[in-house]
């Protein structure tokens, strides 16, 4: 019968306890992401819940059909879904084309201490709060011309624009080298890699960041209070002129002492989060086609 020393007792012992140390600290761990993530859930479904409850009544025909109530009077949300389409779409037309001229910029023909330098402007004006931006266009375009749409989705292009080209530079840094250099090898101009080559292969990640910026803009207001949100009850589309907007609705119905435009505000807010809940579901579903097409290729 053998005895095993003491000291080799002390290290299984020891060894033993260390074990159970990091199993019960890596279950604390695993429960506090799993509580995370319920929490998380649980937010979101009580401010669905919430809006749902408040809002759902008000949807009918008649709130996608009508303009903006008057005193006394029923409405809808017509000329808001028409002055969000134009200004968003605006937005997106002055936006992403610089976005991804300036991410190709970064990726293909920057040096080093440039795209650095770059991406940090990119980052700052990333975390520059809306609101700033909506006083800044406000100063510069709003003061001696009168509110518009145009204004209104200039402020949300200069929101947009470091999120796309940001997202865009990131996804043309993951495009293999090997590709731009078998394209360079074979005589082809670096314009005509990059256009023929780089986009086509990250062109669903680029729709994915533009999607993501398309719903983060489209739910701000207050760059629009500052430059298009004194307009007229009536559906237009007179892009020189203030257009009414969808977020600018659910702030002026929120602050109403009506109980139905407030109830009006509620289902409003509900079209907006079915809005972004779209644009998302689209995004994940271009990324994950995009993978697939990867991983087949």
């Amino acid at each position: 019968m053998t005895t095993i020393p003491s000291d080799d007792r002390y290290d299984i012992t020891a060894r033993s306890a260390g074990l159970r140390r990091r199993k019960l600290t890596e279950k604390a761990f695993a429960g506090l992401a799993v509580a995370s993530a319920v929490i998380a859930v649980g937010i979101l479904a009580l401010v669905l819940g919430t809006v749902l409850h408040k809002g759902l009544s008000q949807v009918s025909l008649d709130f996608f059909t009508k303009a903006r109530p008057l005193f006394g009077q029923t409405g809808g949300i017509a000329d808001a879904l028409v002055g969000s389409a134009l200004i968003v779409g605006m937005a997106m037309v002055m936006a992403i084309p610089m976005s991804i001229l300036v991410a190709i910029f970064m990726s293909e023909y920057a040096g080093p201490r440039v795209s650095v330098a770059l991406r940090i402007v990119l980052d700052v004006l990333n975390g520059v709060p809306a609101i700033v931006v909506g006083i800044f266009v406000f100063g510069l375009l709003v003061v001696g011309r009168g509110q518009s749409a145009i204004f209104g989705a200039f402020s949300l292009a200069v929101l947009m624009l470091p999120m796309v080209a940001r997202a865009t530079q990131e996804v043309l840094e993951i495009v293999p080298r090997s590709l731009r250099e078998a394209s360079l090898a074979l005589g082809v101009t670096r314009w005509r890699t990059t256009v023929s080559i780089v986009l086509p292969t990250a062109i669903g990640g680029i729709l994915t960041g533009v999607v993501i910026a398309v719903a983060r803009v489209a739910g701000e207001t207050a760059p629009l209070l500052f430059t298009s949100s004194i307009a007229a009850n009536q559906v237009s589309t007179d892009v020189t002129h203030a257009l009414p907007t969808l977020p600018v609705s659910i702030f002026v119905f929120s602050e109403s002492p009506d109980p139905n435009e407030q109830a009006m505000g509620w289902a409003a807010a509900l079209v907006l989060i079915l809005f972004v809940l779209v644009l998302n579901i689209v995004a994940k579903v271009v990324a994950a086609r995009q993978r697939r097409r990867s991983e087949g290729a």
